[in-house]
Order: C-alpha cells, then structure tokens, then sequence
C-alpha cells in the first residue's frame, strides 16, 4: 500500500460520509473518489466502507484505516508549521502554548513584538495538557514549574511569575482583608477547579484554608476573574494584572507563592529567525520589566 491519494481520499469520504462531500474537498470528480475507494480495497482484500442510501459507512477495518489517515495527515500539517519561518524574515504564523493562567502577563511582550514584526501572527493555545514540541503543535512554550526532561528541548528560564490575593473592593469594604494566615479561614475563595493542580500558590492555599471555603471553582482564568470582580470572593491574579483591574491586594504575597517561568522551544525550530526574534525579545522584556 503506497498510493497516499487513495488513503486520503477514503479519509475524506469517512469524515464527511458521502462521495459527493469528499470530491468537492479534494477537487476532483467524484468518480475519482469512487475509483480510489474500490482500488484501496482491492488491494487490502477488505471492505473499507458500508454503502447505503444516504452515504458511506466505515466498516471496523476503516475505522482502523482513518485513525491511521488522521494521525498521518496531522503529521503533514504540523511539518508544513515547522517548514513556516525557515525564510530570512521574521514573518507568518507563530504558535505559542501556555498555562492559561501566564496570559494576561504575556500579552505586553507579544504586543510590543508584533509592533517590531508586523507580519507576524500568534496562536495562543492554553491547555493543562503539554503540547508536544517533536511534532510542531507548537513553536515556543511558556510553561512554569520544573520542565520535563528532554534531550531535544531547549529550556531556558523566563521570569518569575508573581501573584497575589486580590478582591474587589465590595468584598473588602464588606468582609475586611485577612491580617494574619489564622484569619485566612474567614474569608471565601474562588480559586482553580484543578483541586490536585501543581501551582505552588494553589497548593499553599489549599494547606490553609478547608475547601468549603472555596464558593467558586473555575475551569478557566475568565471566569474565575469575574467572581472575583463580582464580589464573590478572593482569588489569586498575577500582580500587576490585579492591579490594573482596580482590585485590592488583600493579603501580603508570600515568597511560597511563587513560579519559575520557562520558555521552551524544540531543537528543530530553534534556530529559525522567527523563534529566535521572539525568545529574545521575550528574555529583553522579563529582564526590562524586572520579572527575571
């Protein structure tokens, strides 16, 4: 089996479930789609798909097939992300996964790199999952805590992520400002809905203060800052974000609190002028700022 055309066209009919969808896809005659499909079987000696009236069916040995199919063609669309960038300028799409939490601190360096290169676009992927770098999901990674160990990455520190306590201030004017950690206990949280998350400041948190404490549990930064800006309760935000938005720090910021930042990129792309523009220019503004 070495016609990936064949492969690729039964991918698309077992996707989009009809011969007409497929060949509108591909750009081509539907009774080119008709004779790949009846070829690719002919050679495995195996049923790929269930005809009926209202399209094609994969059968299980298509299904298998498919898997097979999608895992290959995102191969092929994370290899056309490396290749992007190999040219002189520093230009086209550049991906960037991170903690979603780290966001609101990186949209300052990402925004002043955009005004040195205005060709340059980003894609911002914030998930708990890590990217695999080896495979082009990603460019550059911005994660915090210790990195895993790998040989093909190149892990270079950042800056130090701060953050605070902060609250609005209807919740202060209502329920005080805690002084001291026994006080802690009489206050209401919103904080993250990874209750076994790794950040060294929810860890902290939750060594101190019992969990029916904790009114709101979110799965994302967005809606834990509108409790937060609500009034609903106190919750952890970087530093100079919760400042801006007008909040209250409530609580001293304790050195325990605190996140080693790394940028992480792959081998591969790590020479590639628009990989380098962008971790150097990230490096300048952590040490500008004071965040390194």
């Amino acid at each position: 089996m070495n016609n990936w055309d064949e492969i690729k066209t039964a991918f698309h009919v077992a996707r989009l479930g009809t011969v007409s969808a497929a060949a509108d896809a591909l750009g081509v005659h539907h009774a080119t789609v008709i004779r790949h499909i009846d070829a690719l079987e002919a050679q495995l000696n195996v049923k790929l798909f269930q005809r009926h009236a209202r399209g094609y069916t994969p059968t299980e040995a298509g299904q298998d097939l498919m898997r097979v199919a999608q895992v290959t063609e995102d191969q092929f669309n994370q290899l056309g992300s490396r290749l992007i960038g190999q040219g002189e300028g520093v230009r086209g799409e550049i991906v960037i996964t991170s903690l979603a939490v780290l966001a609101p601190v990186l949209m300052e360096p990402l925004n002043s790199f955009r005004d040195l290169y205005p060709d340059v676009r980003f894609r911002f992927l914030t998930d708990e999952r890590l990217y695999r770098l080896e495979y082009g999901e990603a460019h550059v990674a911005i994660r915090a805590g210790t990195p895993a160990k790998d040989l093909d990455n190149i892990v270079q520190p950042l800056m130090v992520f701060d953050v605070g306590l902060f609250a609005h201030p209807d919740y202060v004017a209502q329920n005080g400002c805690p002084q001291v950690t026994e006080d802690l206990r009489e206050h209401r949280y919103v904080v993250s809905d990874d209750l076994d998350g790794r950040a060294p400041f929810l860890r902290w948190l939750f060594e101190h203060v019992d969990p029916h404490h904790f009114v709101l549990r979110g799965s994302d930064q967005l809606s834990q800052l509108a409790a937060i800006n609500s009034g609903l309760g106190i919750g952890f935000l970087d530093r100079d974000w919760g400042k801006s938005l007008g909040l209250i720090e409530v609580f001293p910021m304790q050195q325990e609190w605190t996140s080693q930042v790394t940028v992480v990129t792959h081998v591969d792309l790590h020479r590639t002028n628009k990989v380098q523009a962008l971790v150097h220019h990230l490096k300048s503004w952590a040490k500008e700022t004071g965040r390194m």
